[in-house]
């Protein structure tokens, strides 16, 4: 049962979390258009003697953008669409939350944050094959969004989420220079009544070795050979977003041409980055190797510290007798375990294939807390199904893991277990830190919300006076 204290903090942050569930229509207006108040009109052909038909018509102007009535009736229909119950939900709750959401995007424009129609088509690429695998076609996806051909619907959806990726880039630019220090922590986990103290879930600690097949240089060559290919029939004119789409090997990319926006910041492995930032705008690298495999790197803009580029990726062949010998070597590590000639750590350190848990004996990161902590609720699947049956210090059976193509033989250990518990300042600090930091973001929002509310033209109609909103809406 979650504790009062949270149920509070959740519920000042209720119209937050609905906006991730939806998808509204991007207008412009003039910023000072007169809104008229709510239309009813009698239709005589197709409504009953006595009852109204209510016209769709403008509801709010944030800015330079406009919320209509179906809008509202939009975000509903979202939220069904994913699952979500709308019992609770308020009409006032998910204006408020279009408002919310205008409001970013306005400033995200005025402060000069752009985000290029080569990312919004890929982010849209990325979410129509999805939609695709759970409604089968794009017939049914264009009825649900009521919309009257695929041109028309793929006009607005391209304007949905380049709306959306613009709220988030303001987003981040809010939040990105909070930091908490450790006596704010300390001071937001002390006025938390112990009555009320989070309980956190059953979590595993979890360590691995890992040995890769071996790639003979004869399989090397042909890759390498193949993207010099590509590479020359680019340098000649043809696509290179074609291309990555037709034959590049990653799945973060390839529907989207290939396409990723990076800084020195971004997590991409060293070598990668290293080609990224050495290349001139319109330049295309030569052939080289990561551990996924070997790349190709075309680089399209050049914004600062920013660069926006296409790669190809082509990881070369695992002969049968490689994965052979990959599944000898880790089943003779794991004995050597077993026997106790060895240690998991130091065999991890010392024999592993992977070097990004090499060194911390092969202990893996989550990576969403940034420790070695796995609640077995938010488990990934594929850790999951591997270690859930073992007992403590237990040794998995060699398995081989075959993410996209990419085959690897491991073995995996559970380290530590840590049962269910009440949150424990010391045990707990880095989840308790990361509560403390959204509790500080959260307000930053707010504060922002304040200012810019009272900046900006914003203009409601009378129907929608009444409405308990978080915010300001109605600078009152």
């Amino acid at each position: 049962m979650p504790s009062k204290f949270f149920q509070m903090k959740s519920a000042t942050i209720k119209a937050a979390l609905i906006f991730f569930l939806l998808f509204s229509t991007l207008t412009f207006v003039n910023a000072q258009e007169i809104i008229k108040d709510s239309v009813v009109a009698v239709a005589k052909a197709d409504v009953p003697s006595g009852k109204k038909l209510k016209i769709d018509g403008v509801v709010a102007t944030v800015g330079d953008y406009i919320i209509l009535d179906s809008d509202i009736d939009k975000g509903f229909l979202e939220i069904k669409s994913q699952g979500g119950s709308t019992a609770d939900v308020t009409r006032c709750q998910v204006l408020g939350t279009l408002l919310e959401q205008k409001l970013y995007a306005h400033q995200a424009v005025q402060d000069s944050i752009i985000v290029s129609d080569a990312e919004v088509k890929g982010m849209m690429d990325e979410r129509l094959t999805y939609m695709l695998e759970q409604a089968g076609t794009i017939d049914k996806i264009v009825k649900f969004y009521q919309k009257d051909s695929e041109e028309e619907f793929r006009t607005y959806f391209f304007d949905v989420l380049k709306e959306q990726k613009l709220t988030s880039e303001m987003t981040k630019k809010i939040i990105e220079k909070v930091e908490i220090t450790p006596e704010e922590v300390r001071e937001f986990f002390k006025k938390i009544p112990v009555a009320d103290l989070p309980v956190f879930g059953a979590e595993l600690e979890v360590a691995q070795i890992v040995i890769k097949p071996k790639v003979t240089d004869e399989d090397k060559k042909r890759v390498i050979d193949k993207l010099n290919g590509f590479r020359k029939e680019c340098l000649e004119g043809a696509s290179f977003a074609t291309k990555a789409v037709l034959y590049s090997e990653d799945p973060g990319s390839s529907k989207n041409g290939g396409y990723y926006k990076m800084t020195r910041k971004t997590p991409f492995v060293k070598e990668f980055k290293d080609v990224a930032f050495s290349l001139a705008e319109g330049e295309i690298s030569e052939p080289f190797e990561t551990q996924y495999g070997f790349h190709i790197i075309y680089v399209e803009k050049i914004k600062g510290q920013e660069v926006e580029l296409r790669h190809i990726l082509i990881a070369p062949t695992v002969v049968q007798q490689s994965l052979k010998e990959a599944k000898e070597k880790i089943t003779l590590i794991r004995k050597k375990i077993l026997d106790k000639e060895i240690t998991f750590a130091e065999a991890a350190k010392t024999m592993s294939d992977e070097k990004e848990t090499r060194a911390n004996g092969g202990a893996l990161v989550n990576p969403k807390t940034q420790d070695t902590h796995f609640e077995l609720t938010n488990m990934d699947p594929s850790i999951y199904s591997q270690v859930s049956n073992l007992k403590d210090n237990e040794i998995s059976m060699p398995f081989l893991e075959d993410v996209q193509g990419k085959k690897d033989y491991k073995i995996m250990i559970v380290t530590n277990r840590i049962d269910s518990h009440t949150a424990d300042y010391a045990k707990d600090y880095i989840k308790i830190k990361d509560l403390a930091l959204k509790e500080k973001q959260i307000k930053a929002i707010a504060k922002w919300f304040d200012t810019k509310i009272k900046d900006t033209y914003i203009k409601i109609v009378d129907e929608y006076h009444d409405c308990p909103f978080t915010s300001n809406w109605l600078k009152k």
